[in-house]
């Protein structure tokens, strides 16, 4: 089982790792917060000058406010504690029903060869992290 467990969060990080998948936990709110607050003050203060300002300054804030809350969806899967990593797999498992596997490639193939499948792990995949983690989840271009 502990081996299955493994092949399927390994795919799960292929998965997002294809689609280039990042995830934030609840820190964009702060950073944008800090930008629209202080050119807010700034243009109560200084005017339009003041908005650039306080624009430029409070866009600096939030960028440090938020730095490294920004993750590839692989590299959350794997930060996974156990019991979460259980929750996930017992999921995923609905989804890949009675479908057998060997290793990590046999169920690799087995799933990209299947649009179907590929879709709904990926959307079970996200649905968990949005949910269960309370991340957003961004495409990366």
């Amino acid at each position: 089982m502990c081996h299955q467990l493994d092949d399927v969060m390994k795919l799960c990080c292929e998965l997002s790792a294809n689609q280039q998948i990042q995830t934030t936990v609840k820190g964009s709110g702060k950073g944008a917060a800090a930008a629209g607050g202080l050119a807010f003050a700034g243009g109560l203060v200084g005017g339009p000058l003041g908005i650039a300002v306080g624009g430029a300054v409070g866009g600096l804030l939030g960028c440090w406010l938020t730095s490294g809350q920004f993750k590839p969806l692989p590299q959350i899967i794997i930060e996974l504690s156990p019991q979460q990593q259980q929750k996930l797999y017992c999921s995923l498992l609905a989804v890949l029903g009675d479908i057998q596997w060997t290793d990590l490639a046999q169920l690799t193939a087995l799933v990209m060869g299947n649009a179907t499948l590929k879709q709904q792990l990926t959307a079970t995949l996200l649905g968990y992290i949005s949910k269960e983690l309370q991340a957003q989840v961004h495409y990366v271009d």
